[in-house]
């Protein structure tokens, strides 16, 4: 049986790898994305793999989005909630709109995802649901409340997700990536980026490609005793 996954964020970095990856597994996969169309169009060229637009913080069009996948492809047995972005600033400069656009996009977007995919797999009696959550997230981050809050939520959400699908072969798992070699990354300071890798005890930033590693475990057939779990994949930079 051939299993349809959306990938969200899933035409650029660590989403574009997690796409690239189901689909060597012979899922058939959907990306998401939300801005850059020329981009999103280069991937699907690229890779074969069709990118559908929405924003995951809108919930009717969430659902939309989902339909026409549905439509398309067959019904979602697969969820990689990827898409997120940063605002970041502290807290004295913060303003409620760039907390209120992080948390709706990056915590938001993945209960919209799962609401509009839950129940189906959930009738069907199977699912896999991996939410990708941040090394920031669980260890907090300078400049970063808006962003360390979604993800924190991220993995409470998680853990009492996956209570609910348990007994329906619904597994619901989170990966908490560390620093990893994306356009995000990228625009960090070099000198703050130095900072960064010398306490990353591999030596290194991560490369995109062991995340959609991490989702490849997580979403397998025989994956259905892994089950409201966090997988850090940060080089060991935290550790708990």
């Amino acid at each position: 049986m051939t299993r349809v996954a959306i990938v969200t964020g899933g035409t650029r970095g660590i989403g574009e790898a997690i796409s690239v990856a189901l689909k060597d597994m012979g899922i058939k996969v959907a990306a998401n994305y939300a801005g850059d169309d020329a981009r999103a169009k280069a991937f699907s060229d690229r890779t074969g793999i069709p990118s559908y637009k929405w924003d995951v913080s809108d919930f009717d069009a969430v659902h939309a989005g989902v339909e026409k996948v549905e439509h398309d492809l067959g019904p979602v047995d697969i969820i990689v909630n990827n898409a997120g972005i940063t605002r970041d600033s502290t807290i004295l400069k913060q303003s409620y709109e760039q907390w209120k656009a992080v948390i709706d996009t990056n915590l938001g977007g993945c209960f919209n995802m799962a609401k509009a995919t839950f129940p189906g797999m959930r009738s069907r009696g199977w699912g896999r649901i991996v939410n990708i959550g941040s090394i920031n997230g669980q260890a907090g981050q300078y400049g970063q409340v808006n962003y360390a809050a979604a993800k924190s939520g991220i993995h409470g959400f998680t853990k009492a997700l996956a209570q609910e699908g348990a007994k329906f072969g619904v597994t619901v798992n989170a990966i908490a990536p560390g620093y990893i070699d994306t356009d995000m990354v990228a625009a960090v300071p070099e000198d703050v980026l130095e900072k960064i890798v010398a306490k990353i005890p591999v030596g290194r930033l991560g490369h995109a490609s062991e995340i959609a590693r991490g989702v490849a475990f997580l979403v397998a057939e025989d994956g259905g005793f892994v089950t409201g779990s966090t997988l850090s994949i940060n080089g060991g930079q935290h550790m708990y």
